[in-house]
């Protein structure tokens, strides 16, 4: 088997792995993982994929809300109706996730939601858990 086949297999594990989260912290910690989006295809309710970047510039995911084959004219972000961005909350904040690398450490300002709550980081390079050290919770 070359490197090219086991690569191959090692992405499509991972790919069926990361089709059992349900956790969005988690999707978008994973978000390179997930299949790109395919004009043509055909989406199941529930299914997740990646799509453009968000406004930090990491891979965007989302989900379909509704079966449908997509079309070209539907893309997700003018198709409210079929697909929902995932990592950001109802209020259009993004939802907290553990940094992984230094690049992705908040900086002093940021504004997230974490379990159900609004939290602005208190310092740079911020790569605590909201509630445990480093930000405060914004109550409104």
């Amino acid at each position: 088997m070359t490197r090219y086949h086991r690569a191959t297999q090692l992405r499509r594990a991972l790919q069926l792995f990361a089709a059992t989260v349900t956790d969005e912290s988690v999707m978008m910690e994973i978000a390179d993982v997930y299949p790109r989006y395919a004009v043509g295809k055909a989406y199941k309710t529930g299914d997740v994929f990646s799509h453009g970047v968000n406004p930090d510039g990491e891979t965007q995911l989302w989900k379909v809300l509704q079966g449908h084959v997509s079309a070209a004219e539907w893309p997700p972000a003018a198709s409210p109706s079929l697909y929902k961005k995932i990592g950001y909350a109802e209020n259009g904040l993004p939802i907290w996730t553990q940094p992984l690398i230094p690049s992705e450490a908040y900086n002093k300002g940021d504004i997230v939601m974490h379990k159900g709550k609004k939290w602005k980081s208190d310092i740079d390079a911020n790569v605590w858990e909201p509630g445990v050290a480093g930000w405060t919770e914004i109550i409104t």
